[in-house]
Parts: C-alpha cells; sequence; structure tokens
C-alpha cells in the first residue's frame, strides 16, 4: 500500500463510526481531524471533499456489518438455516451495531434521502444487494424442495422491513427485546415455509 492509500483507509476507519452516528450533515471537517490527528489538508489531499469521505466510510461500515453475516450464511446447505444464520446474526451482533451508531444502511438512507446524491445512490445499491441476497436464498429453496413456493420479492422486502424497523425501535428507545422479539417472529414465519 502507498502511503497516500494507508492515510485513505486511516481516515476511512477513523471516520467511519462518526458519520454512522452524527451523519453526513452533522459530521464537520473538525470531527474529521479530530478522529484522524490529521489536517484539513492531509484530509482534502487524499479525499475530494467530504462527499466523497462520507461514502468510503459508508461502504466501510456496510462491510464492517455485512462481512460477518454473509460468512454465516455461506456456511450453511439450506435455504431455512441460511435464512435463520441472517437472523441469528441480528439477535446475537445488535451490541456492535448499536454501540456503532445503529444499522448503516437505514442511518445512511434517512441521512442522504433529500440532500446526498451519491450517497443516496450507493444507499439504493446496498438495498437491492440485500434484497437480491434473500431473494436468491428463497428461490434456491424453492428450486431444492426445502421451501414452499412463496412470492419471493415481498418476503424478502418483509424480512428486510422488520428487521430494519426493529434496529430503529430497539436503537431508538433503548430496548433491544424489540428487535430480538420480531427476530423470532420472523424465525416462526421462516419455519412455517419449510417444504414438508
Amino acid at each position: 500500500m502507498i502511503r497516500s492509500e494507508k492515510t485513505r483507509q486511516l481516515i476511512i476507519e477513523k471516520t467511519s463510526s462518526i458519520f454512522n452516528k452524527k451523519g453526513y450533515t452533522g459530521t464537520y471537517l473538525s470531527d474529521l481531524t479530530n478522529a484522524t490527528g490529521l489536517t484539513k489538508g492531509s484530509i482534502y489531499g487524499n479525499f475530494k471533499d467530504k462527499n466523497e469521505v462520507a461514502l468510503e466510510a459508508f461502504k466501510y461500515n456496510y462491510k464492517f456489518q455485512t462481512q460477518h453475516i454473509l460468512n454465516k450464511i455461506d456456511k450453511e446447505n439450506n435455504a431455512i438455516d441460511k435464512l435463520i444464520a441472517l437472523l441469528n446474526h441480528y439477535r446475537i451482533a445488535f451490541k456492535p451495531i448499536f454501540k456503532n451508531g445503529g444499522c448503516v444502511i437505514l442511518n445512511t438512507a434517512v441521512d442522504s434521502d433529500d440532500g446526498n446524491e451519491l450517497l443516496n445512490k450507493e444507499v439504493i445499491k446496498k438495498i437491492h444487494n440485500w434484497h437480491q441476497k434473500i431473494t436468491d436464498i428463497l428461490i434456491d429453496g424453492i428450486t431444492k424442495n426445502q421451501i414452499k413456493k412463496i412470492d419471493v420479492i415481498q418476503h424478502a422486502y418483509r424480512m428486510i422491513s422488520m428487521i430494519e424497523g426493529s434496529i430503529l425501535l430497539a436503537k431508538t428507545l433503548n430496548k433491544p427485546e424489540i428487535l430480538v422479539n420480531n427476530i423470532d417472529y420472523l424465525e416462526a414465519e421462516i419455519l412455517q415455509l419449510k417444504q414438508e
């Protein structure tokens, strides 16, 4: 890694949780310099502007929050088990997610919805990726007679909506049981999809 790449990575890593907690508009240049110990010139010598730092911080946060999920899903062979592994991740790993400011997709979607087109496009892309992953698992399960025939598009959106909404309520109200209870509900729903 050349020096500027190392510096870019340092900036991304040191500012990623700040952007996730304070949002794009709530994060100031002073937050970036304080977190990194670098000057304004060093930061803008490595990034075009705050937009670019925020975008890279979002990508970093997204990777941090999804890497473990994907590893757990990929270890399973059965579609039902893959979906349960996805849910179990949120049941177990909500504390680090909350500590990092909450779900990066939710936070960034709200923050960028009416103002930062670059971030908004990236969030939409990541939502589509998540939806596609769940849809692919469901289609594979139906094809292999592991899951009953269902509307996979709507089912995937419902799962995402319930997870995201539960994270929002659980974190905002400081009631993790909201998330855990809804994960239990989704698990029961998934188990009912099992092909007899």
